[in-house]
């Protein structure tokens, strides 16, 4: 592999910004919107919150978000799944600013050297066991696109990223502010996990042409152009179905309800006008911004909800 990457030619050095495109900066909302909405519902639950653990969740969450994207971005390159022909977001800077590879390689690891660091320092403020649920997280955000069978090449893509980044991360989030897990808290993190599916949904469904000719096997591949817009359908609307099932059994605050209209609103406008315009590499732009509107939109949604609950119970706010 290195002796590969080494063939390569670079002609200057890294600058910041292309730094923030390698670990796609702006798509670490997810990640923290997942560790946001985890940690008002941990207030909500017990009513405080350790806030060293919490800055300290925020930094080791960033620190694996961003070393992951670094090594999706370096193994999509090196595999050739992002290439010229193909690929045409201008923020693939491997593909379209000759970046060397070795960048991206190294800024992961050493990503991944401080998440581990952070992490150690979580666990002995909490549990050991965090070590082992930590490693496992940081062995799937690199085999997602390393190894020889890598996860982003699979149907199983959408299982991963929103098993992880959804569900996973909100557990782990609750874990390490103290707050005890059950099946309540399992049932609270599904709509995390449908909607952070969708937005894998969304990316594979854009890049299906691309992706199926570098010998992928997507979800979206598998479904085809007919369907995989269906698939983001599904797993949209089901979150806000699931979110609504929740709020009505008490497990989200009930006024949940009224704060996710404007948000189902959005969602369904935007959804509709990505059918129209077709999934396709030229609109992918637009339609992951979609996608990841429509989930950040949603993390505001439950941590207003889960913030007037605070107040409300703690009588700052009248019973209403």
């Amino acid at each position: 592999m290195l002796e590969k990457v080494g063939e390569y030619r670079y002609y200057g050095r890294m600058t910041v910004v292309q730094f923030l495109h390698i670990v796609e900066i702006r798509t670490k909302l997810i990640s923290m919107g997942t560790v946001a909405s985890a940690a008002l519902y941990a207030l909500l639950l017990q009513g405080s919150l350790p806030f060293a653990k919490l800055v300290l969740m925020v930094v080791a969450t960033l620190c694996v978000d961003m070393g992951t994207t670094g090594f999706n971005t370096f193994f999509d390159y090196y595999r050739g799944t992002d290439n010229s022909h193909y690929t045409k977001e201008k923020e693939k800077v491997l593909v379209h600013e000759s970046v060397n590879p070795l960048f991206a390689l190294l800024v992961s690891m050493a990503l991944f050297g401080l998440a581990g660091l952070f992490g150690l320092i979580l666990a002995s403020m909490t549990s050991w066991y965090l070590i082992a649920v930590g490693s496992v997280c940081m062995l799937v955000g690199f085999f997602y696109t390393a190894g020889p069978f890598p996860i982003s090449r699979t149907p199983f893509g959408e299982l991963f990223a929103g098993g992880f980044l959804g569900s996973v991360l909100f557990l782990i989030t609750l874990f390490v502010l103290e707050v005890t897990l059950s099946g309540q808290t399992v049932l609270a993190t599904i709509p995390f996990f449908l909607l952070i599916a969708m937005i894998l949904s969304v990316n594979n469904g854009c890049d299906r042409i691309g992706d199926e000719a570098s010998g992928r096997k997507t979800l979206s591949i598998l479904l085809g152009k007919r369907y995989a817009p269906v698939l983001v359908g599904v797993e949209g609307y089901v979150a806000y179905l699931t979110s609504a099932a929740l709020a009505i059994t008490g497990i989200y605050p009930w006024h949940l309800l009224l704060f996710l209209v404007p948000s189902l609103w959005i969602y369904a406008r935007s959804y509709r006008q990505m059918i129209r315009s077709g999934m396709h590499e030229e609109h992918k732009s637009r339609h992951m911004g979609f996608a990841s509107r429509s989930y950040v939109l949603y993390c505001i949604s439950c941590m207003l909800s889960f913030g007037l609950e605070v107040l409300r119970t703690s009588s700052v706010l009248p019973a209403f």
